[in-house]
C-alpha cells in the first residue's frame, strides 16, 4: 500500500491518495474523524490558531461503505488562510524550513505561503492515511499507540503496559504522567510568550507484529523502513530503537535482551531492543523514539538572504505558528508508523 499526498498549505485543498488498499474494508470515517481531531489545531494557546475543520472528502475507492481495491483519494478542504501573512517572505527564506531548498529545487516556482507543499499543514492527509492503515492492522491484531516522551528537556516517565499507552490517545495532551506534562505546557507557553519556540519527542510502539518479517539488507530492514516514513513527517529529526542512544551509556549485560517461554511464546525479558533484531522484527513491540525540532517559525527578528539580490537581510515572520508541534504530532507519527507497518506485513 503505497501513499501520496498532494496540495500546498495555502491552496484549495490538500489530501492523500492510497493504492493497494485491501477489497472489503468497511471504511470507518467516525474513526478517521476522531484521529484528524487529535491532530487538528485551534484548541488552546499551545498551537496555531489556524482552525480547519479537516472535513474529509471521499473522491474514489469506496462504494456503498467498503473499499473496492482501486486507489483511495481523500480530499480535505482549506478554508482559514492567511496567504498575504507570506508575501514579504517570498523571497527571503525562513531560517530550517524548506523555503530555500525548495525555491532551488523548483527553480523558483514553489508556493511559498505558509510553507505551501512542506507544511504541517499537509499532515491532515497523512493521518487521514494512517487511519485507514490502522484500521487494516486492526484486522490482524496489531495497534499503534505514542505519547510525549519529552519537551524541552521535561521527560514523561516510561510506559509499562499497553493499556495505559492506548489510553494516552484520549488525552488533550497525551502523556503519561500528568504532572510531567503540566511542566511542558508551561514550557510552551513560556516559549510562545518569548515569541520563540521548543522541540521535544515522542515514544510510538507498534504491537502485535509477528516475529520473522524484514530483512538485514537494504530495502528490507524493518528499522530501516520505519524511519523512511517516519522522517516524512515535518520536523522530525532523528529516530531512535529500543534504548537508542542510551546504549551508548550500557554494558552488554545492561543491552542485552534475555529470553523466556511465557504462556507458550519465546518472548524476551527487558526490550531494549526495540522489537528488532537484525533488521527483523523478534515479536515484541517495536518501540522506536522520534525527536522533532523547535518550530522554526518564530516571531523574534531572524537572519536571511534577499534571493533576488544576494543581499543579507533581516526578516521577522507574521502569521499563526505553534510554539511546540510534538503535542499534535502524536497522532501524525502514529500514522507514519501504521503505514509502515502495513509494508512490513506485506499489505
Amino acid at each position: 500500500m503505497k501513499y501520496t499526498i498532494f496540495g500546498e498549505s495555502h491552496g484549495p485543498a490538500i489530501g492523500v491518495a492510497l493504492e493497494g488498499v485491501p477489497a472489503g474494508l468497511a471504511l470507518d470515517m467516525e474513526a478517521m474523524e476522531k484521529e484528524l481531531a487529535r491532530r487538528a489545531p485551534g484548541r488552546d494557546g499551545l498551537s496555531t490558531q489556524r482552525r480547519e475543520a479537516d472535513q474529509v472528502h471521499i473522491l474514489s475507492g469506496v462504494f456503498e461503505g467498503k473499499t473496492t481495491g482501486t486507489p483511495l483519494c481523500l480530499v480535505i478542504p482549506n478554508s482559514d488562510q492567511h496567504s498575504t501573512d507570506y508575501e514579504a517572505l517570498r523571497y527571503t527564506p525562513r531560517p530550517s524550513h524548506g523555503d530555500y531548498a525548495g525555491f532551488i529545487q523548483s527553480k523558483g516556482c514553489l508556493d511559498y505561503r505558509g510553507g505551501g507543499h512542506f507544511s504541517g499543514r499537509l499532515t491532515a492527509p497523512l493521518v487521514a492515511a494512517g487511519a485507514v492503515a490502522k484500521q487494516i492492522l486492526a484486522q490482524e491484531g496489531v495497534w499503534v499507540a505514542s505519547h510525549i516522551s519529552a519537551v524541552y528537556g521535561i521527560l514523561d516517565r516510561a510506559w509499562e503496559d499497553a493499556e495505559e499507552l492506548k489510553a494516552v490517545q484520549d488525552k488533550p495532551f497525551p502523556v503519561l504522567d500528568d504532572g510531567k506534562g503540566e511542566e511542558m505546557r508551561q514550557a510552551i507557553l513560556e516559549a510562545r510568550d518569548g515569541q520563540d519556540s521548543v522541540g521535544g519527542s515522542i515514544e510510538c510502539a507498534v504491537a502485535g507484529l509477528p516475529a520473522g518479517l524484514g530483512a538485514p539488507d537494504f530495502g528490507r530492514n524493518v528499522e530501516g523502513i520505519f524511519s523512511q516514513y517516519l522522517f516524512a513527517v515535518p520536523a522530525v529529526k532523528a529516530v531512535a530503537f529500543g534504548a537508542g542512544v542510551g546504549f551508548a551509556y550500557m554494558r552488554g549485560t545492561e543491552a542485552n535482551d534475555p529470553f523466556e517461554v511465557k504462556d507458550g511464546k519465546v518472548v524476551t525479558k527487558t526490550n531494549h531492543a526495540g522489537g528488532v533484531n537484525g533488521g527483523i522484527t523478534n515479536g515484541m513491540p517495536v518501540v522506536f523514539e522520534v525527536t522533532m525540532r523547535p518550530t522554526p517559525s518564530i516571531a523574534l527578528p531572524q537572519e536571511s538572504v534577499d534571493l533576488r539580490t544576494g543581499e543579507e537581510v533581516e526578516i521577522e515572520i507574521k502569521g499563526r505558528h505553534d510554539p511546540c508541534v510534538v503535542h499534535r504530532a502524536v497522532p501524525v507519527i502514529e500514522a507514519a508508523a501504521a503505514l509502515a507497518a502495513c509494508e512490513i506485513l506485506g499489505i
